[in-house]
């Protein structure tokens, strides 16, 4: 019997054709998508489910689909699935996350032309009836610096379209590393020096803790005098308010933005300035990147039903069948050694080493190498799946090495993952125990055995009395439950690490009050992606 697929939003005539030609039953009615009542009352008819934005799958609907292996997004955002419960349910969930990076490039290409030449407002100003040819002297682009937040897949694009503009490209970006910046013809800067030197910048990185605010008001007053900015990536990047001041007061010469803090954006205090360019978010809103993404998730879904062949799963790997039972917690401890470092390093990363001992050397290890590096990235780039994490970082200049050896040692079979920066080098090892839970087995070359949590806190510190009794004390106090406790220590009066496994993430006082101890060197807060 043909798999059955759902298409619910609009997708292109193309795209559907796709599902018939390879023999799929397909159902095209984009009115579902926007009724929650006939959702639910039809999806447990079908075997795969293709969505744009206006579908919303919640955990009710999953409940309902009862057949349903696969869902497919056209585009990179899945804030519309519940992606938990789809795991839980056993359905993949694809995207496709490089569909619209020509797209978004060119959009922030054509905005910071926007703002250079005040072409909305001159618009604007010939359609009323009036000549004002004096009143908009813009700027030209060639020989001028342009500064580019984030060279990944967008990024790079972006700098390559610039040099075509004959314009002058730095680029910050944690994750390039020197060869890589050689390669894209950029000079790599920190913050400080790009925001102080470009006459344009541009941003092209995902909104987290680490990104959000990034143009903050503290680092507005750092602009050099008369920049123009582009944000065409997310909302949050940009201070808006303070951005607006510093258009009134002239630090900053125009602003053109196509997202916002928050969406739809019907008020924002960069309304209505002059020389501030805004779009309602049509960074992927081009004819070609819509049926790229949609004939994209047509072929992906395609072909894992008819052949179980997963492409771009954010909630899978890329495994057959039959190494699956196998390998799941093998992937899972990849992904949490992954994690560690990936929090634990703030510096580019230049090199990723993997080490594969044992039984686990057998398996699939390119499955477990994008697992580990999806890991790290995600620490910056939580949209990082096990597809694009790869791809992502070698964009970004990170070699990586594996090496597979046999059994040495007392476990049957670890991996110990290394990161290599500019400044140092920092190793996590782990294993898979018989009930199936991954653990970290080694630390800085420290032997602990520790389960890994959701919530998690790091320390090290000199070997000495009172660690535990100040972490405890401190926890209790603060009504931070410890579900684990796991030390290590190098030799006595060296070097030592507690690692903790906690009932929910510590607040920012506890940590200031761990850090008024005085006695530890590093105190580190880690999250883990961990199933219920």
């Amino acid at each position: 019997m043909a798999p059955k697929v759902l298409v619910s939003d609009k997708l292109s005539e193309t795209a559907v054709q796709i599902f018939r030609d390879r023999g799929i039953d397909v159902t095209f009615d984009p009115s579902i998508g926007k009724d929650k009542d006939k959702l639910l009352s039809v999806i447990g008819e079908y075997d795969g489910l293709a969505i744009r934005s206006a579908t919303k799958v919640s955990a009710k609907v999953l409940e309902a689909a009862t057949n349903l292996k696969v869902i497919g997004r056209a585009g990179i955002g899945v804030d519309n699935v519940e992606i938990p419960a789809a795991s839980k349910k056993g359905v993949i969930v694809m995207n496709t996350p490089f569909g619209n990076s020509i797209t978004t490039a060119e959009h922030a290409i054509a905005m910071m032309f926007a703002v250079a030449r005040q072409i909305p407002e001159a618009n604007e100003s010939t359609h009323a009836g009036k000549w004002e040819k004096s009143r908009f002297m813009g700027v030209e682009v060639t020989n001028k610096t342009l500064g580019v937040i984030g060279a990944g897949n967008i990024g790079s694009i972006v700098i390559d379209r610039a040099h075509g503009l004959k314009m002058k490209v730095i680029a910050y970006d944690p994750f390039l590393s020197e060869e890589r910046a050689d390669q894209l013809g950029v000079r790599k800067v920190e913050l400080d020096e790009l925001l102080g030197k470009s006459d344009f910048i541009t941003f092209h990185v995902p909104l987290t803790d680490k990104t959000r605010n990034i143009l903050s008001r503290e680092n507005i007053a750092k602009l050099k005098k008369g920049v123009r900015i582009v944000n065409c990536a997310r909302g949050g990047l940009v201070d808006e308010e303070a951005l607006a001041e510093a258009l009134k007061g002239g630090r900053v010469a125009g602003a053109a933005l196509d997202v916002f803090a928050e969406e739809p954006a019907t008020e924002s205090p960069l309304f209505n300035l002059p020389n501030v360019v805004v779009t309602p978010h049509l960074g992927a809103a081009t004819t070609e990147a819509q049926e790229n993404v949609a004939l994209q998730v047509a072929e992906q879904m395609s072909d894992y039903l008819l052949s179980g062949a997963v492409t771009n799963a954010l909630n899978m790997p890329s495994v057959t069948a039959e190494e699956a039972k196998v390998m799941t917690p093998w992937i899972k401890l990849a992904g949490h050694l992954g994690a560690f470092v990936g929090q634990m390093t703030d510096e580019p990363i230049t090199a990723i080493n993997i080490l594969y001992n044992g039984a686990v050397a057998e398996m699939n290890t390119a499955a477990l190498n994008a697992a580990a590096m999806a890991g790290v990235m995600r620490a910056t780039n939580p949209d990082v799946n096990m597809v694009s994490a790869p791809v992502m970082a070698k964009d970004r200049g990170i070699d990586l090495a594996t090496t597979t050896q046999s059994q040495t040692g007392v476990f049957e079979a670890y991996i110990k993952l290394t990161v290599v920066t500019e400044q140092r080098e920092r190793s996590i090892a782990g294993t898979v125990f018989s009930d199936g839970k991954p653990r970290f087995i080694q630390i800085k070359g420290i032997n602990i055995d520790a389960e890994v949590g959701e919530h998690m806190l790091y320390t090290t510190n000199e070997d000495r009395a009172g660690i535990i009794g100040a972490l405890g004390q401190t926890m209790g106090e603060n009504d931070v439950n410890i579900a684990n406790f796991t030390l290590g220590r190098s030799t006595r009066g060296k070097d030592a690490i507690a690692l903790l496994y906690l009932d929910e993430q510590p607040p920012e006082t506890v940590l200031e009050k761990l850090k008024e101890t005085g006695l530890f060197k590093a105190i580190r807060p880690l999250r883990f992606e961990v199933a219920e």
